[in-house]
């Protein structure tokens, strides 16, 4: 009488060699490592390519607004006689940094220095200056300093990081 315990000798080395591929199929953890790196990759690149998209973005409005100065500069320093002076400078600031527009913020500052010191003291009147630069190489000049600001949303709240930031640039040129 057999019961269903009774195995024969063929029947159980059948039964280990499955179990034993079984266990192959099973225990093989040759993928494991590959997976565990996915994982942990993904977790740290993440914060690592927001933060890089963050930053350029960052640099790139720098960038513009410090190129707005400078053309806010060069349009005073060839329109110095234009009575719009303000406006003529402002307007070209603003066409430079196109994608702040009347956000960001120019600020002209017309003065005289000595050429001798130019960062040294501003004069606020040609008298002014012409009185205190004195001798043969010594003569007033007539300077334009254009400063822009503005300030830019960071696009990805990070927490522990600011929100916004405020850019700022300045630019001087001798008028002509």
């Amino acid at each position: 009488m057999s019961s269903i315990f009774d195995f024969s000798l063929k029947s159980l080395r059948a039964r280990l060699r499955a179990l034993s591929k079984f266990r192959k199929v099973v225990g093989d953890e040759s993928g494991d490592a590959l997976i565990e790196l996915a994982l942990v990759v993904s977790l740290l690149f993440s914060p690592l390519l927001f933060g890089t998209v963050e930053m350029a973005q960052i640099i790139f409005d720098s960038i513009e607004v410090s190129n707005a100065a400078r053309a806010g500069a060069s349009w005073a320093m060839t329109n110095s006689t234009s009575s719009s002076l303000t406006a003529g400078l402002t307007a070209a600031a603003q066409a430079e940094a196109s994608d702040f527009g009347t956000n960001l913020n120019v600020v002209p500052n017309v003065y005289w220095a000595c050429s001798t010191a130019l960062a040294g003291t501003q004069y606020s009147t040609l008298s002014g200056a012409t009185a205190a630069c004195t001798g043969t190489s010594n003569h007033p000049l007539e300077l334009i300093q254009v400063s822009t600001s503005t300030t830019v949303t960071m696009p990805i709240k990070c927490p522990g990081l600011p929100a916004s930031i405020t850019l700022t640039s300045s630019s001087v040129t001798e008028t002509e």
